[in-house]
Parts: structure tokens; C-alpha cells; sequence
């Protein structure tokens, strides 16, 4: 299973960067998780977006799907051409209803709701999903296959389920948009650099791969803070891929 980071800022991205989205890879199936903007652009770097066998978004702010609504309009060039015969399979959570009924757009994209506590199969993937404490009902997602095991938590603030969901992942992708003093200044939405890495380590994850950085903060500071509760965390670095193994 291969992870390549496309987008790793929020909730918008410094000059050349791009918000959430991850490309993932296993037997000749892409996966795309979250499609933020700019991560269009950056997929296209490894992979034709006709290509893509499905997409999956964690909760339906604009940081995590905006480029969904120009993606569309590259698919119906490339079924107008013939580059591309069927819908794409996007995968999200059904509200804001007013933002779910964005995403449909003529015949080229096929919309299927999600929400917590479900279970799927996507190609060699095995689905699991996970609610998490955010503004907007969003989910935290679990992907196994026979190559291992990814956790990505989505948009969240701590909640003690997240570690349960986590446990035993051989990769834990994990947003850190605060730092402590953020939760000391009770900022809601989502968790600090500690937060994640103390997760991490009672789930016992194998790699904590920290993403959803602040675009303006110093990201040595997020590493130095979750390096207290798990030593060999790494910081997601946008157009890297990541090997997924048990």
C-alpha cells in the first residue's frame, strides 16, 4: 500500500502548497482521500485523475473538497473524448445537506452517503468509518488490506474513541493544526501536535505521520511538541509517498 501526500495545510495553504489530500495505492486501485484546493493539480503530478477508481472525503469543509467541484469539469472533457467512460465514485458524508448537494454534477460524478460506524469494500480496500468531534459531521476512516493497515483521522478535536479506532495501525495519519496553547485558549475543531502523538502512542500505532499543518506555523514546533509522547513522529512533506507494510 502506497500513501502519497498531496496536500497536508489547513484550513488554507502557504504559496505553492495545497490543502488535505491523499492518493492511495494498492494492486492498480487509486483511492483519493480528501480533495482539497490545490490538490487537483498535485495529483496530476503522480497519477491522471481519469484514472482514479473512487474518492473518499472526511467531512465536507472547503479545505477538504473544494477541488472536487473543478475536478468535474475535467471529467466531462474526458468522457466527451473518450479518456473516460464512467462516473467517479465519491464517497462522502451526507451533511451540510447544502453542501452534499454541491457535489453531483450531471452524469460525472456517482455520490454515495457515508457516516460512522460503516463498513465497505473499495477494490483491495477494507472501509471502516469512525465519527469524530468537529464543526461539521465528519469521519475518521480506516483502510486495511492485505499490506497493512491505514488510520486517518480526519478533522477532530480529542475524543478518547479515536485511540480505539487507531489501535495497532501500521500508519496513523493524523491532523495537528494546534499546538498546546491553542487548546489552553480553548480553540475548538481540532487537535494539538500532543494530543496526537499521546493517541498515537495508546494505540500503539506503528508510524504517526502528522498532517493538517498550520500554514504559518513553524513545523519544527509541531514536531518538537509531539516528540515528548512519540519520539519517531514524522510530518506529512507534500509529494512524498509513504510505503504501508505491516
Amino acid at each position: 500500500m502506497h500513501l502519497t501526500v498531496l496536500g497536508c495545510y489547513g484550513p488554507y495553504p502557504p504559496a505553492g502548497g495545497a490543502c488535505s489530500g491523499y492518493l492511495l495505492q494498492e494492486e492498480g486501485y487509486n483511492l483519493l482521500i480528501d480533495c482539497g484546493n490545490g490538490v487537483l493539480s498535485r495529483l496530476q503530478e503522480h497519477l491522471d485523475f481519469v484514472n482514479l477508481n473512487a474518492v473518499m472525503l472526511s467531512h465536507l469543509h472547503p479545505d477538504h473538497y473544494s477541488d472536487i467541484l473543478i475536478m468535474r469539469y475535467g471529467l466531462v472533457m474526458a468522457r466527451n473524448s473518450g479518456r473516460r467512460s464512467e462516473p467517479l465514485k465519491i464517497y462522502a458524508p451526507p451533511e451540510p445537506e447544502s453542501e452534499y448537494k454541491r457535489l453531483p454534477y450531471k452524469d460525472n460524478y456517482s455520490i454515495e452517503p457515508v457516516g460512522p460506524g460503516q463498513n465497505f469494500k473499495l477494490g483491495p480496500f477494507n472501509i471502516e468509518t469512525e465519527s469524530v468531534v468537529h464543526a461539521i459531521p465528519g469521519i475518521a476512516i480506516k483502510i486495511g488490506s492485505a499490506s497493512g493497515t491505514l488510520v486517518y483521522s480526519g478533522d477532530t478535536e480529542y475524543f478518547s474513541g479515536l485511540k480505539d479506532f487507531a489501535f495497532g495501525a501500521d500508519l496513523f495519519l493524523c491532523e495537528a493544526n494546534y499546538l498546546d496553547p491553542d487548546i489552553k485558549a480553548n480553540l475548538p475543531n481540532h487537535l494539538s501536535a500532543s494530543q496526537a502523538a499521546q493517541i498515537a502512542a495508546g494505540a500503539e500505532v506503528k508510524r504517526l505521520l502528522l498532517t493538517h499543518q498550520h500554514p504559518d506555523r513553524d513545523r519544527e514546533l509541531t514536531r518538537i511538541e509531539a516528540r515528548q509522547y512519540y519520539p519517531e513522529v514524522e510530518l506529512a512533506v507534500e509529494s512524498e509517498t509513504y510505503v504501508i507494510a505491516p
